[in-house]
């Protein structure tokens, strides 16, 4: 049975398979199997549905991606943003605002996004893709946040992900800072300065989450790690969200809101920066 699209243009449907474990999964356009007809009027804004495989919570509509920029720099000295940072810059003992991604994984690239565009976002040629439609307000405060902005990295994800999210390039990446800023503001963020230079576990960086937007927010919550000489570093954190993402509603609401995941990385330092 058909349930929902992820946007009016669907490029995947999601869909009920009596049997299947899990019931409910993200299937892509053509892949057919369905046994019945979509509900009336489907739409991007659909309910998501209670996902059985984990308990509590729908499967997620978005991802929050944040990193942690030591570690991303540590990999990339010759970005501009790398070349920037030292120990004094807000980026240096603060979360970075990689993304806001509608999901599933895969949905990208939607409203007015041709071939070209496209093409030059997967080679990486950001600077060659058109500035989003920002006021100076909205460029402030994603630069303050966002350090990839010196990079391109806003015109990228505006291309690969904010066209899927529905509205105009302001309400996208004010409604992503507005979240990365929570995270920052909470008790996560001062783990993670409090640390630096330390190893921490995927746990204690869960119970932070716990403790700045409620019980349960921290088992949504994936640690991401790399691998650095003969260790790991958390790389980024990827927060999943269901709700009204798209609206006001505080992060914690968000983060309850979907189902639980994977704690991915079970343990990794917290690198400072080399400059």
């Amino acid at each position: 049975m058909l349930i929902a699209k992820n946007k009016p243009d669907a490029t995947y449907y999601l869909v009920a398979i009596e049997g299947a474990e899990p019931r409910e999964r993200w299937v892509e356009v053509g892949c057919g199997g369905t046994t019945d007809q979509p509900s009336p009027n489907p739409s991007a804004d659909a309910t998501p549905v209670q996902n059985p495989a984990a308990t509590g919570g729908v499967t997620a509509t978005h991802v929050l991606a944040i990193s942690w920029e030591p570690a991303f720099c540590e990999d990339h000295e010759g970005k501009s943003e790398c070349q920037r940072e030292t120990e004094q810059t807000f980026d240096a003992t603060h979360f970075s605002l990689h993304g806001l991604w509608p999901q599933p994984n895969g949905n990208f690239y939607c409203h007015g996004v041709d071939g070209a565009l496209k093409e030059a976002d997967k080679r990486n040629r950001w600077f060659e893709l058109p500035e989003p439609d920002l006021d100076a307000a909205t460029r402030d405060r994603l630069a303050a946040v966002m350090p990839g902005v010196l990079s391109g990295l806003e015109r990228h994800e505006w291309i690969k992900h904010g066209t899927c999210f529905g509205g105009e390039a302001n309400a996208y990446f004010n409604r992503a800072a507005g979240l990365a800023e929570q995270v920052n503001a909470s008790p996560a963020r001062t783990l993670f300065a409090n640390k630096i230079g330390q190893s921490v576990t995927s746990a204690e960086v869960r119970a932070a989450f716990d403790q700045g937007f409620g019980e349960g927010a921290g088992a949504r919550v994936e640690v991401h790690c790399q691998n650095q000489g003969d260790g790991r570093e958390i790389s980024e954190i990827i927060i999943s969200l269901a709700g009204d993402v798209r609206g006001s509603a505080p992060l914690g609401d968000l983060m309850r809101a979907a189902a639980p995941v994977d704690a991915d990385c079970p343990s990794g330092l917290i690198a400072e920066t080399s400059r």
